[in-house]
């Protein structure tokens, strides 16, 4: 009996050191962060990311492979939550229970961001904040930003425009502020 009671001590400590290696962001859907859910990230979910991210060469490129390192972080978040059910846009996914509109997005990328450069996953780029774009007087969009260590720079990083785990979007903060389209 006492075997057993050691045993399960020592499991149970095994799984609490486990956890306590992970990395817990919010992730927030169904329009305006109206719902909040808290998702796990693996110690080795944020070293492979990290690992990805450290083979850049360049801010250029460390831009290009964030796309990626994103869209992993979203599917892996959809796993764990609703966001799965999330499309581009804010219309083919109405009603949905998971949506996401752009709010939602930047609040969620941001997260994300923030959590790659707790890792020293970023070492040309840091988190800079949410930035809101206005296009006429009643349009708005918002997005998690970038701004290169150098300062050469600053990109909006938005997963709005895509399909859920889809890569994100990386552009010229000015170019996505002037209503600049992904494709275009």
């Amino acid at each position: 009996m006492h075997r057993a009671a050691c045993l399960l001590t020592l499991l149970l400590s095994v799984t609490v050191a486990r956890a306590d290696h992970a990395t817990a962001l919010d992730v927030c859907f169904n329009y305006s962060c109206l719902t909040t859910q808290t998702v796990l990230y693996s110690e080795a979910h944020m070293q492979s990311l990290r690992n990805e991210l450290l083979l850049a060469a360049d801010a250029a490129e460390e831009r290009l492979r964030l796309q990626d390192a994103v869209a992993r972080m979203y599917r892996w978040a959809g796993e764990q939550s609703p966001i799965h059910v999330d499309r581009a846009g804010d219309f083919l996914d109405d009603g949905a229970y998971g949506r996401m509109d752009c709010i939602d997005h930047a609040q969620t990328t941001e997260r994300m961001l923030e959590a790659l450069q707790a890792a020293g996953a970023l070492r040309f780029h840091r988190a800079a904040g949410i930035e809101r774009r206005r296009s006429w007087l009643i349009m708005q969009h918002f997005s998690a930003t970038i701004e290169q260590n150098d300062g050469g720079g600053r990109w909006a990083v938005d997963t709005w425009f895509r399909d859920h785990a889809e890569p994100a979007v990386v552009m010229d903060i000015e170019e996505w502020k002037d209503g600049g389209y992904p494709d275009e």
